[in-house]
């Protein structure tokens, strides 16, 4: 654990400020990741794929916890009597159900192969970077990303074939 420790602290920790923009809040993010990679140690294959996976959760959560915080305080709008310029509430719900249903499909993944997609389709890092900050060969993150989007439309075909939406 010590040389996963520092083997990654620093490049985990560029990686979570980048996601949430305070060194601070990513010093908690990289140290609750850790934690979580150690007491996970016995059923994790892939150490630091599964760190780098945690603290992409961790900040993912953050960010939406500061953000209902940030609505929250604002007050209630249905009392304001303000309009909202943006989607519809039709639209929003619909937006909602497709990124639930693709968070659910990623988190099927193997957790390698999740943290390798994640960086490329979310993060949009180059094989070679995700490469570096995994420590693995290009070759094996073609094959996870690959395998990704193959686990992915897989998973929201049953999805939708199970709610008979298929056409």
């Amino acid at each position: 654990m010590s040389r996963l420790f520092s083997e990654s602290h620093r490049a985990l920790l560029r990686y979570v400020r980048r996601l949430v923009g305070s060194k601070e809040k990513a010093e908690d993010i990289v140290q609750e990741a850790f934690l979580r990679t150690h007491e996970q140690r016995q059923n994790v294959t892939t150490p630091r794929a599964f760190l780098f996976s945690a603290a992409r959760n961790l900040a993912i959560d953050a960010r939406r916890h500061e953000r209902m915080a940030q609505t929250d305080s604002v007050g209630d709008f249905d009392s304001s009597g303000v309009v909202s310029g943006g989607a519809t509430p039709e639209a929003q719900v619909l937006s909602d159900e497709r990124s639930r249903l693709l968070r659910e499909a990623i988190e099927h993944l193997p957790p390698q192969c999740r943290a390798v997609f994640a960086l490329k389709v979310f993060h949009a890092c180059s094989y070679q970077e995700i490469s570096e900050r995994l420590g693995i060969s290009v070759k094996t993150v073609e094959k996870h990303v690959g395998r990704g989007l193959d686990g992915t439309r897989q998973y929201l075909r049953r999805q939708y074939r199970n709610a008979g939406l298929d056409t």
